[in-house]
């Protein structure tokens, strides 16, 4: 059997460990619809919460909130598809980005030179991860 009981805002954002605006903001841009009671009191039922947690695990995968709302919007499965492809392709290439910057990190790091910015290692790997790989060297200090 459902369960159809339900929360009011402030317990429903604790669950979260949200702020009660975040869930008000996310209602107004058509995210969230809890039901309303006297005196116009938003309701929280098991629907809304696991609504809000979808959207937390879209945000946590770097969608927007307007992507969020399109892909809860559409009954196409092949449009919502297509917004997960779409911000897995641009993932994918903020990991790449962030290994390569973490590879000059350790570079800098395991070098033995003082000023490891000298370091024509170091140099090589910053041209390599710039795409510049015919730039100059920079001159010894």
């Amino acid at each position: 059997m459902k369960s159809t009981a339900t929360i009011g805002i402030g317990e429903a954002a604790a669950r979260f460990g949200l702020a009660t605006h975040v869930l008000r903001h996310w209602e107004s841009v058509g995210l969230l619809t809890p039901a309303r009671v006297a005196g116009d009191r938003r309701r929280y039922g098991p629907d809304d919460l696991f609504r809000v947690a979808v959207i937390l695990r879209a945000k946590e995968a770097g969608l927007g909130l307007d992507e969020i709302r399109e892909m809860i919007a559409t009954r196409a499965a092949s449009e919502r598809r297509e917004i997960l492809r779409r911000r897995q392709a641009e993932l994918r290439r903020r990991i790449e980005q962030a290994r390569a910057a973490l590879e000059v990190l350790e570079c800098a790091l395991g070098c033995d030179h003082d000023d490891f910015t000298g370091c024509a290692h170091f140099q090589q790997a910053v041209r390599d991860r710039m795409g510049l790989p015919g730039l100059p060297a920079p001159e010894a200090r």
